[in-house]
């Protein structure tokens, strides 16, 4: 079932599409595509889309990238967060329209109030730092001083961790962030080995542990999902556009 899936987005590029420039530039993946071609989402993307929690927000977002981006040397396991906001903005707004409905709570009457938002034109975070030509950030770490290359996470990156998360035994600590900071730190001072990452990643001092986190969060390229709404109140709410399956539940 899974490889029909993935033929149907690799193989039918000939069908009704549009192209979509890609946050990253392409700059982080082997054929340097800076835009895909994406499929508009039809009647059968809707069985996806109103299965919810059966299918669960990765399955779902996985489903309909394997069906609607028509890509044959680019799988979306390959693809990193902010290129799939992209994909799933144009999906979104070319199926259902660019008003985006969110419930949030004046500041001042901790009352909820409906807010309606257009996204259809949503910018381009700005970034501090450029990756280099291999797709990988160079970043200085507070603490230890030592100089680290890192990757954002890719979509495979993100459901490995979920299914190491989920096999983990009951009653132990998941080691959540070392996962994660193993998966971002490409190389230590030049030493790619990746037995020396992962040893320092066990001792790494938090503020650096931090540091490289939150490096990776504002250099990753995306949309600039942070919003602002004004509450009956004359109040200032922020909030933040999210994918998941909410994204799309409001249409069904």
């Amino acid at each position: 079932m899974e490889q029909n899936l993935i033929d149907a987005g690799q193989q039918n590029f000939t069908l009704p599409h549009d192209v979509v420039t890609l946050p990253s530039k392409g700059v982080f993946y082997k054929n340097k595509k800076s835009s895909v071609k994406v499929g508009y989402l039809n009647a059968s993307d809707e069985n996806i889309l109103v299965s919810g929690n059966q299918l669960g927000r990765e399955n779902i977002i996985m489903t309909l990238l394997r069906n609607k981006v028509y890509e044959p040397d680019l799988k979306p396991e390959e693809l990193v967060e902010g290129d799939i906001e992209a994909i799933l903005l144009f999906l979104r707004n070319t199926s259902f329209g660019p008003e985006y409905s969110v419930n949030l709570i004046d500041p001042k009457t901790d009352k909820i109030f409906n807010h309606i938002e257009i996204i259809d034109e949503m910018m381009y975070k700005k970034v501090d730092s450029q990756p280099d030509s291999d797709g990988l950030f160079s970043a200085k770490l507070p603490r230890t001083g030592v100089t680290v290359k890192l990757k954002p996470l890719t979509m495979g990156d993100t459901m490995e961790l979920d299914r190491m998360e989920s096999q983990y035994p009951a009653g132990l600590v998941i080691p959540k962030i070392t996962w994660r900071l193993n998966k971002m730190i490409q190389s230590i001072d030049g030493n790619s080995d990746r037995g020396v990452i992962s040893q320092f990643v066990e001792t790494m001092p938090i503020l650096d542990s931090k540091f490289v986190r939150e490096f990776i969060k504002k250099n990753n390229p995306g949309l600039e999902l942070t919003r602002y709404a004004i509450a009956p109140s004359g109040e200032r709410v922020t909030f933040d556009v999210t994918f998941g399956v909410e994204f799309f539940r409001p249409f069904f």
